[in-house]
């Protein structure tokens, strides 16, 4: 059974159409949806996890209707969000302690599954420090932990790279590989081809909010980057001839 199907979604902002006609089908792994800032990356994870309505199509999870069957979604998905939804007043343990409740998980287990995931995150020494204090990837990582906590079966992430430092970046790569490894399907938006390249089972190219490439139909005789920048985005080609030049 697919995890993740989606038909013919459409969303529009006006006269600005963000997501156009999608239609995709995710079963297990890793999946990456890529594609340059602006191109409906975010707009359809929100659709797909309930935070945006579709204006026409329709999506599910794990076999559940996500516009009529809200609730049964939210327990089986984690969403890490653009805006990562943290409170500044809240420390990093408060976060997960308040997270586990929410998906039915008693405060004992919360707690242990807290401890681990701070563990493996590498924020076990940052547990009692407010979020306002925090850096954007102990940010990141907190709302991560907050995805995870309550194990779900599938697992929505915007753009977990962006703005952190290697080694976290690393640490959330070889999570994200472990949980795929367990059964867990994870689907990430990023622009980072590198890190697309590396970790994603299946990857998906977005542009326009239309989905134009997908390596499960077409298959991968080039790399990536080639591939990427035929179909979404091509480097400027303008050249600059008076940067760097110095008169004598």
């Amino acid at each position: 059974m697919n995890r993740i199907l989606c038909r013919d979604a459409v969303k529009r902002f006006k006269d600005f159409t963000a997501v156009d006609h999608v239609s995709i089908a995710v079963e297990s792994g890793v999946c990456a949806l890529l594609g340059p800032n602006g191109a409906g990356k975010s707009t359809l994870l929100k659709m797909l996890t309930g935070l945006l309505p579709f204006d026409s199509g329709s999506a599910t999870i794990c076999g559940l209707d996500v516009a009529t069957q809200p609730i049964e979604v939210r327990k089986m998905i984690g969403v890490l969000p653009e805006d990562l939804g943290l409170f500044d007043s809240l420390t990093v343990q408060e976060h997960l302690e308040l997270s586990g409740p929410i998906y039915g998980v008693g405060k004992k287990e919360t707690r242990d599954r807290a401890a681990a995931l701070l563990r493996v995150l590498r924020l076990d020494h940052a547990r009692d420090i407010f979020i306002d204090q925090c850096s954007h990837g102990m940010k990141k990582k907190t709302a991560l932990a907050m995805a995870l906590l309550h194990n779900p079966r599938v697992v929505f992430l915007d753009e977990p790279f962006e703005g952190i430092d290697p080694v976290s970046a690393r640490t959330i790569h070889d999570l994200l590989t472990s949980l795929a490894e367990r059964g867990t399907t994870v689907f990430f938006t990023s622009h980072i081809l590198s890190i697309v390249d590396r970790l994603a089972t299946e990857t998906m190219m977005i542009r326009a909010g239309k989905i134009v490439w997908n390596s499960k139909q077409q298959a991968q005789q080039r790399p990536l980057e080639e591939i990427y920048f035929e179909l979404v985005e091509a480097p400027p080609s303008e050249d600059l001839p008076w940067l760097g030049s110095r008169s004598s």
